[in-house]
């Protein structure tokens, strides 16, 4: 049996600006699951929409066989308005209620044709996600970003498709949900393309294929072989760098010596022509020659200094590629003994029933988990003002910084400069953008709207904007940080909040992240039962994470 078909030919797109994210790219995906890794910014989303049909390539084409179900990375109420649109049947729910009333409309027919049933089938894919109380119209506002995962997930897995083309499906997903779906992409016989920076996900892809500046590469491996050779590129792409590092200051030295030795001959033959021992002629001659072959030589060494330039640029580009950003935290020291924040028997507009208490006091690390739905963004608007508790008592003793799970879109019109500048007026242009050149954005980027950059890419700037605020926050909140983030952006993260010495509250379901960071407790909300605490994050979560 043919398989279906996925292929790209000199697949090339250009955005707003004109430039290009990639170059031509080709490549025939296999039948089976295929990881698609890359740096932030790279272009990896682009070529998702790009292989689904819902954008056009500026050149080269794609080979499409078979039904292709594309999971976009976001689902934004505003363009999945209720939970029929975040399962795909709204247009075909629509025409069957229509159709119920009288249509007669062949376009409502059309759009109905194989979707009789979609409503059951709605309600028991709604029922399957742990949503039972929801139904079609229910707004999608309403539910967590994990909730509207789910039940987006669920629907492609169920739609039969030839391709599915995942984007960074476990974003907003618990630990339980995250296991579920790891098992559903194990059983998943048809054609699978997961965009993603999640490990727990692409341990389980029989290749591994990265974009990149220099083009598309498939290892032809899992990801644990693909680490290994990720690495050992990263340590050939050292010694390259070095080694034209060496060989540019090698090609200083011999220039230098050649043109000495040519000024050194011009100088005899001057001396000779002042002394009268040659005719006139002949030391015209002399001259002449001598300013020909200094010319050839300046020339020659013009070239040879253009080669070893590109040659220095080719390994530093591929070196970058290889080298994550850097990010610095300002001082915003938190003594031990300075109270930051209390709640006494806060309860919830959303999520779980049970009251919350709490108390942080200096450089503490607390981690809050829970299942999707379970109140954990919303505690965290709560504590930051957003949204008011139902009773209780909250006092705020520092500054907060705050940045939620959508904060990197927060910004789409001002410019990364800009938007750094907005939270701190002190802040001088100059300042702004030095900073960002820590984070990996270059002076191009930093002065274009920030709806140009990528998911990880402007959630690093949403969260440098809070730590360069003014006042600087002592107490910092963050909602799911590391969604979005590849890698090397990942590790950049960890490493800044490591060097961090306020108060850190934080919500993730990435277990390997939360237990990198060493939160010093961990509350566990629970909607069945009384909140949790334990000692850094609870053993059976650790196991869970390790499957």
């Amino acid at each position: 049996m043919r398989m279906p078909l996925l292929q790209i030919q000199q697949l090339q797109y250009a955005l707003p600006d004109g430039t290009q994210p990639f170059p031509a790219l080709s490549h025939t995906f296999p039948f089976h699951r295929a990881g698609l890794v890359g740096r932030n910014g790279c272009g990896k989303s682009l070529l998702g929409q790009l292989m689904a049909g819902q954008l056009a390539a500026h050149a080269g084409r794609v080979i499409r066989e078979g039904h292709i179900h594309h999971l976009p990375q976001e689902f934004k109420p505003d363009t999945h308005p209720t939970t029929a649109h975040l399962a795909g049947v709204a247009d075909a729910l629509a025409a069957l209620r229509r159709i119920s009333c009288g249509s007669l409309d062949e376009r409502d027919y059309q759009l109905a044709q194989d979707h009789w049933d979609c409503e059951a089938k709605l309600r028991q894919l709604l029922a399957d996600a742990g949503l039972s109380g929801l139904d079609a119209d229910t707004p999608s506002d309403r539910l967590s970003g994990g909730e509207r995962q789910r039940i987006a997930l669920l629907a492609a897995l169920r739609s039969n498709a030839d391709w599915l083309i995942l984007d960074e499906p476990s974003n907003h997903l618990d630990l339980t949900r995250r296991v579920q779906l790891r098992d559903s992409l194990k059983n998943w016989s048809s054609g699978l393309v997961l965009i993603s920076h999640d490990a727990f996900l692409l341990e389980i892809m029989d290749d591994i294929a990265e974009l990149s500046p220099q083009g598309l590469r498939s290892y032809g491996c899992g990801y644990a072989a693909y680490l290994i050779e990720r690495e050992r590129m990263r340590s050939l792409a050292q010694s390259q760098l070095q080694a034209q590092r060496h060989a540019g200051k090698q090609l200083q030295r011999q220039q230098r010596q050649e043109r000495e030795r040519q000024q050194k001959r011009a100088s005899h033959g001057e001396r000779q022509a002042d002394q009268g021992n040659q005719s006139k002629l002949i030391t015209d001659a002399q001259k002449d020659r001598s300013q020909q072959s200094q010319g050839k030589m300046l020339l020659r060494q013009q070239q040879a200094r253009e080669t070893q330039r590109a040659r220095l640029l080719d390994a530093q580009a591929r070196m970058d590629d290889a080298t994550p950003p850097l990010l610095r935290t300002p001082g915003c020291e938190l003594p031990a003994s300075k109270l930051a924040l209390e709640l006494e028997a806060v309860r919830l507009p959303h999520g779980a029933d049970a009251a919350v208490d709490l108390r942080l006091a200096g450089p503490e690390r607390l981690a809050i988990i829970g299942a999707n739905g379970s109140g954990k963004s919303t505690l965290l608007r709560v504590i930051a003002g957003q949204l008011s508790p139902i009773a209780g008592r909250l006092r705020r003793h520092v500054a907060i910084g705050w940045l939620d799970q959508h904060a990197g879109r927060a910004q789409p019109r001002l410019s990364p400069c800009q938007w750094l500048q907005t939270l701190n007026s002190e802040q001088s242009e100059a300042e702004a953008r030095a900073r960002l050149a820590q984070l990996g954005l270059d002076p191009e980027q930093a002065g274009r709207p920030s709806a140009e950059l990528s998911g990880g890419e402007a959630m690093r700037v949403a969260l440098a904007a809070q730590l360069y605020a003014n006042p600087a926050p002592q107490l910092l909140l963050l909602d799911e940080p590391d969604n979005h983030l590849d890698r090397h952006s990942r590790e950049a993260l960890l490493a800044m909040l490591a060097q961090y010495q306020g108060a850190l509250l934080m919500v993730s379901h990435d277990i390997d992240f939360l237990a990198r960071l060493q939160p010093d407790r961990c509350l566990w909300l629970k909607t069945d039962s009384p909140h949790a605490w334990s000692d850094g994050v609870p053993q059976e979560l650790l196991a869970a994470g390790s499957r």
